[in-house]
């Protein structure tokens, strides 16, 4: 069934954005902390009609510390807690060192190019949301505006700034 209108999106990292960044790499499901404040932003984004992806960096498959299997396992649990909100999930098992450069790993931005042609997203209605400035320059390059979720005194690399995923999700929502 052809689309006849461009869908809106949310590209959501990961690590640092839905779940409590570690300081290493999360695979083990015990470890998955989601912030408060996650699911209730996740819900106003859907709730204002936006497809919410997730796109993210999972180095540790290239370094051999877990495989695709831990990557989804996580994805579900954060399904589980948020009422299956989530509508897809993207993920780069490459690191430069370990496994060579790969256009799917931010800061490139291959895997949104994949979402927004497999979900014809409107690049102009949608959006990055992300704690790196890699994260900003995927955004970038496909055209989205971008919301840096950083702490302290941190400088953004994003069109906008936010201390958080639900003050995100409110910039997004005032934005529409």
């Amino acid at each position: 069934m052809p689309f006849n209108n461009k869908t809106k999106c949310v590209f959501l990292d990961r690590d640092g954005v839905l779940n409590k960044e570690l300081g290493d790499y999360l695979y083990r499901t015990e470890d998955l902390i989601i912030p408060d404040g996650v699911v209730e932003g996740l819900q106003l984004l859907k709730k204002a009609g936006f497809l919410l992806i997730v796109i993210t960096n999972q180095a540790g498959i290239a370094r051999g510390l877990y495989d695709a299997e831990a990557v989804y396992a996580i994805h579900q649990r954060m399904q589980e807690a948020s009422g299956n909100i989530l509508d897809d999930l993207y993920f780069s098992p490459y690191h430069p060192e370990f496994s060579g450069k790969s256009l799917s790993r931010k800061p490139d931005s291959l895997l949104l190019e994949k979402a927004i042609s497999k979900y014809h997203v409107d690049p102009g209605q949608s959006w990055m949301i992300g704690d790196r400035a890699r994260d900003m320059e995927a955004g970038h390059k496909a055209g989205l505006q971008t919301i840096h979720i950083i702490s302290g005194n941190e400088i953004s690399a994003g069109n906008f700034a936010a201390a958080d995923l639900l003050e995100a999700a409110k910039i997004v929502l005032s934005s529409c």
